[in-house]
C-alpha cells in the first residue's frame, strides 16, 4: 500500500515515533526516579499562561521575551503566552496555591513542553521537551551544589558522558551596582562596533553583553561580576566551589557566564556538551533569590535549573529499541479466538502486555505478526487445545512449546519460571 499525507507537521515541531518513544518513557523515569530520591516532588502547570507573567519575571530585556514568545489574544481580549520556560509557572504555582504554608523548604521537579519561537537547528525546535528543579526556601550554597548534582547524576544514569560543568556568580543587586557601572563606562566607547543585541542590552541589562558569542573578543578586556562581589556573594561562591569539590564534581569558572533570564542573582550554572555544536548547552540554572519578593510574596530565596531533553536526548548512547509485547495469541477458529480473547484481557489485569489479531488472518498470517510484535510468548488455541482445555504455550525466544491448562494462574506460573 502507498499513502501520500496532505499535511506536514510545522516547521520547529516534530514527531516521536513508537521506537523513539521508547527512549523517551526511559529517560524520564529515569528523571522521576532520580528526583524523587532527592525529596523533589513532581508539579504540572498550564501550557499558556498571562503574558504579563513571563514579561515581568523573566525580564522585558530578554531574547524569550523580546523574540521568542508564541503570544496571543483570547477571545476575552486578554494576552496570553504559551509557556517558553518552567521557573515563572513555578513560582506563580508556589504563591497562588500558598504552598509557603506547607513548610519553609520546598522542592519540585517538572517534566514539560514549552515553545520558543527561534530557528530550528540541532536539538532545538520551536516546541520542546524540558525537565527542571526548583528549590524554594533555602539560599545556602549546599542547595545550588545538590542542584548541579542531581542534574549530573541524571546524566550519569543514563550514560551520558562528556558533560561539563561552568559556573560563575553574577552577585546581588547590591554588588551588581558598582559592576554595572564600571561596565557601561566600559563599554561606552565601544558601542559602534559591537552588534546591534549589545548596543540594545547596553540601556536595558549591560551585563549580558559578556554572555554575547558574536562580541565576545572585542569585550575580553570588559570588568567582570566576579571582579565586585561583596563579602557575602564571594563567601557563598567560594562555599559553592568547596561542596562542588567535597562531591568530586569537575568544573571550570566562567566569568563571562551570566545566563538570559533577568532574574538571576548570585551562582549560575551551566552544563555543555561538544557534541552539540555551537549551541552546545544541555541546560543551566541558578539562583533568583529576588523573584518571589518580585512577584508578590515574602523575601524568599530559592534556586533552580532546567535542562533541555530534546538536547538530552542527542547525547545518549546508539542503542536499537525494539517494540515487544509479552504475548501474542494465535488461535484456529472462531470459538478459540473467543476462548483466548477472554484470556488476554485476565492476563491483561495482571499486568502482561498482549494482542492478537483482530482481523481473522490465517494462522500462518498471525505467527508472522507474533513474530513482527517481537512476542516473547504465543498463547496457541485451536479446536482440540479448547476441548481439552488447554492452551500450546510457546517461548519465541527458546522455541520450545509446551501444553499449560486453560487456567490463567497456571499460564502465569509457567510465564514466570
Amino acid at each position: 500500500m502507498s499513502y501520500k499525507s496532505n499535511f506536514k507537521n510545522v516547521k520547529g515541531t516534530r514527531d516521536i515515533l513508537p521506537e523513539e518513544a521508547i527512549k523517551w518513557k526511559k529517560t524520564e523515569d529515569v528523571i522521576r526516579g532520580k528526583m524523587e530520591s532527592y525529596n523533589f516532588r513532581e508539579v504540572k502547570f498550564p501550557t499558556f499562561e498571562s503574558t504579563d507573567l513571563f514579561r515581568k519575571s523573566t525580564g522585558e530585556s530578554t531574547d524569550i521575551v523580546r523574540k521568542e514568545m508564541f503570544t496571543f489574544e483570547d477571545m476575552g481580549g486578554r494576552s496570553l503566552t504559551l509557556k517558553p520556560e518552567g521557573t515563572p509557572s513555578v513560582v506563580r504555582m508556589f504563591l497562588q496555591h500558598g504552598l509557603f504554608n506547607r513548610g519553609a523548604l520546598q522542592k519540585f521537579y517538572y517534566i514539560e513542553r514549552m515553545f520558543r519561537q527561534e530557528r530550528p537547528q540541532k536539538g532545538r525546535y520551536r516546541e520542546f521537551r524540558q525537565f527542571g528543579a526548583e528549590v524554594i526556601g533555602s539560599g545556602s550554597a549546599e542547595t545550588d551544589a545538590q542542584l548541579v548534582k542531581s542534574a549530573l547524576d541524571i546524566f550519569e544514569e543514563l550514560d551520558i558522558k562528556g558533560v561539563e560543568l561552568n559556573i560563575n556568580s553574577i552577585g546581588c543587586p547590591k554588588c551588581r551596582k558598582d559592576f554595572v557601572r564600571e561596565l557601561k563606562s566600559f563599554l561606552k566607547e565601544k558601542l559602534t562596533g559591537l552588534c546591534e543585541d549589545c548596543n540594545r542590552r547596553y540601556s536595558e541589562n549591560p551585563m549580558r553583553i559578556l554572555d554575547c558569542k558574536k562580541d565576545r573578543e572585542k569585550i575580553k578586556d570588559a570588568p567582570l561580576p566576579s571582579d565586585f562581589l561583596c563579602d557575602g556573594c564571594k563567601g557563598h561562591f567560594e562555599e559553592f566551589e568547596n561542596r562542588l569539590d567535597y562531591l568530586k564534581i569537575r568544573f571550570n569558572i566562567d566569568n563571562h557566564l551570566v545566563r538570559g533570564l533577568d532574574y538571576y542573582t548570585k551562582t549560575v550554572f551551566e552544563f555543555i556538551h561538544s557534541d552539540l555544536g555551537s549551541q552546545n548547552e544541555v541546560g543551566g540554572g541558578g539562583r533568583y533569590d529576588e523573584l518571589i519578593k518580585f512577584m508578590g510574596g515574602e523575601d524568599t530565596p530559592a534556586s533552580g535549573y532546567a535542562v533541555g531533553i530534546d538536547r538530552m536526548m542527542l547525547l545518549l548512547p546508539e542503542k536499537e529499541e525494539k517494540l515487544s509485547v509479552d504475548i501474542y495469541l494465535v488461535t484456529f477458529d472462531n470459538e478459540s479466538d473467543l476462548a483466548g480473547w477472554k484470556i488476554l484481557n485476565f492476563l491483561r489485569e495482571k499486568g502482561f502486555s498482549c494482542d492478537k489479531d483482530p482481523m481473522r488472518r490465517s494462522v500462518k498470517a498471525q505467527f508472522r505478526e507474533a513474530d513482527r510484535q517481537n512476542a516473547k510468548w504465543v498463547i496457541i488455541i485451536g479446536e482440540d487445545e479448547r476441548k481439552r482445555g488447554i492452551v500450546q504455550l510457546k517461548n519465541m525466544d527458546k522455541g520450545e512449546q509446551k501444553e499449560v491448562s486453560m487456567n490463567v494462574d497456571k499460564i502465569i506460573k509457567e510465564l514466570k519460571c
